[in-house]
């Protein structure tokens, strides 16, 4: 199928996707307060996982290969369990804004692990964009503390950002037979399974919360969670994952406007000039910094990013 232009039809569809990601930095922050962090992210991808097996059934989704199970089992305690359960222990004393800025470095982390892992190559413009991306990555971990401090939650979302960028590259060898939603599903439903060790907790924690912490877990699990994914992945079928991604480094700003209304929340100064620092460092890694490289036989499929909170 030929890739088209970005019609009106993409552009919308990607305006939702771009929100209700950035919308989730400021959802779980109004989450954690009645809730865990570990029970956000349970309460979270039991509802996402319900949406999208409900979906699932609807379509006939067709369950993964035996073979493939492993695989995806790991993908999925990396991408999901991982990431989502460092980053919510995070933001419990980083700013929502700040959290989504050193998320925005997950390119990096992968452009990296893709040199070690998949032979790829970096110009040495890449090496510039990632010194300039991680500075960036550290000025942000620097103003969040008192004043000019270090503050240690901020490396769990740094935790959490290597977390995905593995959870990218372990699923690479899936894309060339899973769909990017069918590969999705079946990884956040492998990294669902581990977070039932928060059960007990949230047994506990759901009838004293405050309806408005529930309400936006719930709304973390239909909508960024399940909703997003849906259409994200529509995208892809009709654009090229390079074009996509590129509308991706838009999801910080929002994520700050979006914090600021629903939760007050504004990050410093110097974290919000170290996430411009870190983003400028993306966009140079990925514009000047790759080397081109064969396609290996049998490999059509480029990996794509989420940036997906």
């Amino acid at each position: 199928m030929e890739h088209q232009r970005m019609d009106a039809r993409s552009l919308g569809a990607m305006a939702v996707v771009l929100v209700l990601w950035a919308s989730a930095f400021a959802g779980i922050k109004a989450g954690l307060v009645s809730y865990s962090p570990g029970e956000v992210a349970l309460l979270r991808f039991l509802v996402g996982s319900a949406t999208l097996g409900v979906y699932a059934a609807l379509t006939r989704m067709r369950l993964p290969e035996p073979r493939d199970w492993p695989g995806l089992a790991v993908a999925g305690l990396a991408g999901f369990t991982l990431y989502h359960v460092a980053l919510n222990y995070g933001e419990m004393r980083v700013s929502a804004g700040a959290a989504s800025l050193i998320i925005a470095a997950v390119p990096i982390f992968t452009a990296l692990l893709a040199v070690v892992f998949l032979g790829e190559r970096l110009r040495p413009a890449g090496w510039a964009g990632v010194a300039v991306s991680f500075l960036g990555v550290a000025l942000i971990t620097f103003g969040q503390g008192k004043g000019i401090a270090f503050d240690p939650y901020a490396l769990l979302i740094v935790a959490a950002a290597a977390g995905s960028s593995v959870y990218f590259i372990l699923q690479k060898p899936y894309l060339g037979r899973y769909s990017p939603l069918e590969l999705t599903t079946y990884t956040m439903w492998a990294g669902t399974v581990p977070m039932l060790v928060f059960l007990p907790g949230l047994v506990k924690a759901v009838p004293h919360a405050s309806p408005a912490a529930t309400a936006s877990v719930v709304y973390l699990g239909v909508f960024p969670a399940a909703i997003a994914y849906l259409a994200w992945s529509w995208i892809l079928s009709r654009m090229p994952a390079s074009v996509t991604a590129s509308f991706l480094n838009v999801s910080p700003v929002l994520a700050i406007a979006i914090a600021a209304v629903w939760i007050g929340e504004v990050p410093t100064p110097l974290s919000i000039a170290g996430g411009a620092v870190a983003i400028a460092g993306v966009v140079l890694v990925n514009t000047k910094g790759r080397m081109p490289r064969r396609p290996r036989p049998g490999s059509s499929r480029r990996p794509w990013r989420s940036g997906a909170p």
